[in-house]
């Protein structure tokens, strides 16, 4: 089956043949990819924000959707031929051992899921059985982007009826922050970004103001005026920028909420006034938005089903696997909202 290789960091990824596992271990579960997204995660792997990787070469992706072909022994929560969402978060199920494949006399790596690759051995943990009539196209983004958005919302800021939401950076995740914070009556939902068209479509999920941070002047002014001279209620950031995040920390309320959902690289630290985190101010990182894939994928998808979650309009590009550099580079360029790609 043909994949994408991380081989070396600030790299392309190398397409290539890759030989599946002779046979399935306890608990794990072969998959036919259908459609990935790209996460910034993944960005983060291939650039090392994190720092050297020990790993490679290795698989990537985190969101997926695919068709169960073959279940190992002890697998009781998919069988095959179900329709799966493939997600990075633990879920229910066995969490087997990560799988190995070989390139030629060579060893590659994987983690419990991957998508960069048309069929991926994935431990029972990381899939979420699904309707077999959604739209496999729109089902990755459960993977990650919505989760964890929704998860943002309700589990990391626990936004109540009417406070203020302030969202830096409106690409795929940023996006689904805005609907969700929308969706639990927040008010208002400010949406910030570098690129108008992105903009236009956080109004569309919803955003009562949105402002473009390259040509908006006194930007903080123009953000008091709206949610209050003391800042808002919750302020998120999905940019993974220092100076970002330092002014979203600023921009919170004394006694609100600044989360972090973008990664900044490692060594890039921000320096705030840390005084008011001894009092009711909080800074916190999410973790994919603490999400329980068992649990809130099929709430998902029934909101989607009667048309109270929307998400048609989130994919704004789809590349082929052949083109996925290329789609990974135009991820880069920020003007994208969600892109999928298709195996």
């Amino acid at each position: 089956m043909k994949a994408a290789i991380l081989v070396e960091q600030n790299q392309p990824l190398v397409l290539a043949d890759l030989v599946l596992p002779e046979q399935l271990s306890f608990g794990q579960v072969l998959v036919k990819v259908h459609f990935s997204g790209i996460c910034g995660a993944q960005l983060n792997e291939i650039d090392g924000t994190k720092g050297p990787d020990r790993f490679l070469p290795h698989l990537l992706g985190h969101e997926g959707s695919g068709v169960v072909q073959e279940v190992g022994e002890g697998v009781k929560t998919v069988t095959q031929g179900d329709h799966v969402v493939m997600h990075w978060r633990p879920s229910d199920g066995l969490q087997s051992e990560p799988p190995t494949y070989r390139w030629g006399n060579r060893r590659v790596n994987a983690g419990w899921v991957t998508t960069f690759n048309e069929m991926a051995v994935v431990s029972e943990n990381r899939l979420t059985p699904i309707p077999k009539d959604f739209d496999l196209k729109i089902a990755p983004l459960f993977g990650c982007a919505v989760t964890t958005a929704m998860g943002v919302i309700n589990n990391d800021a626990q936004v109540k009826i009417g406070q203020s939401v302030v969202v830096y950076g409106v690409g795929g995740v940023g996006l689904n922050i805005v609907q969700a914070a929308g969706m639990v009556s927040a008010n208002p939902v400010i949406g910030i970004d570098l690129f108008d068209h992105k903009l236009q479509m956080a109004s569309k999920f919803g955003a009562t103001h949105t402002f473009n941070a390259c040509t908006t002047t006194n930007l903080e002014n123009h953000l008091r005026e709206i949610v209050g001279t003391k800042g808002a209620d919750v302020v998120i950031d999905t940019t993974g920028n220092t100076r970002v995040i330092e002014q979203a920390y600023e921009l919170t309320h004394p006694d609100g909420k600044t989360i972090l959902v973008g990664v900044p690289r490692k060594g890039d630290n921000i320096s705030i006034y840390s005084l008011p985190l001894h009092f009711k101010k909080v800074l916190k990182g999410s973790h994919g938005g603490s999400a329980e894939p068992h649990r809130d994928i099929p709430a998902y998808i029934r909101l989607c089903q009667i048309g109270k979650l929307q998400l048609e309009w989130l994919i704004t590009h789809t590349f082929s696997f052949e083109c996925i550099n290329e789609a990974i580079g135009f991820i880069r360029s920020g003007e994208a909202g969600r892109v999928v790609v298709s195996l």
